[in-house]
């Protein structure tokens, strides 16, 4: 296991511990959707907004949500009638609106860099234009020298945005 997964595998844990106190209680099929929405998948909103999260971690959060969704009775998983893949299409295109962790991971680095675009004033932008992109804009950044862990894993060369 690499180093930038064990650094969220916190997150996988929480999903986990939290669906392990909700119990065997009996939820409905709308009890369902609204912790899945409201709460499993909100754990990782706050460290998604900072860093990219691996795919597998991503991964492993959404197979837990599934789990959760479908049920799991007497250690035999029960059938599953659509794939997760469907049931994170919107409503109106005949899914649940379950997230797709990895492109909200995506998008929610995607505002924080529109954030950085549209505040050059601000603190954040300042310390960061000094330290990666002195002579440029946040969009021709690169890694530099010895990046912090936070710009190389979201906002360095690594995560390439389209622009225009």
């Amino acid at each position: 296991m690499n180093s930038k997964k064990l650094q969220f595998k916190h997150l996988v844990e929480k999903v986990v511990k939290r669906i392990q106190g909700w119990g065997n209680r009996w939820f409905s099929t709308g009890g369902k959707e609204v912790l899945i929405k409201s709460v499993l998948q909100a754990i990782p909103s706050f460290a998604m907004s900072c860093f990219k999260i691996p795919a597998l971690t991503c991964d492993e959060i959404e197979s837990e949500c599934a789990s959760f969704w479908w049920g799991v009775g007497n250690g035999k998983r029960k059938m599953h009638w659509r794939t997760w893949n469907s049931l994170c299409h919107p409503k109106k295109r005949g899914g649940l609106g379950f997230r797709k962790l990895v492109e909200f991971n995506r998008s929610l680095l995607a505002k924080q860099l529109w954030r950085l675009i549209q505040h050059p004033d601000s603190l954040v932008c300042r310390i960061l234009k000094g330290r990666y992109f002195r002579y440029g804009s946040v969009l021709e950044a690169g890694l530099g020298r010895n990046p912090s862990y936070m710009w190389e894993h979201c906002c360095g060369a690594e995560t390439s945005y389209p622009v225009g």
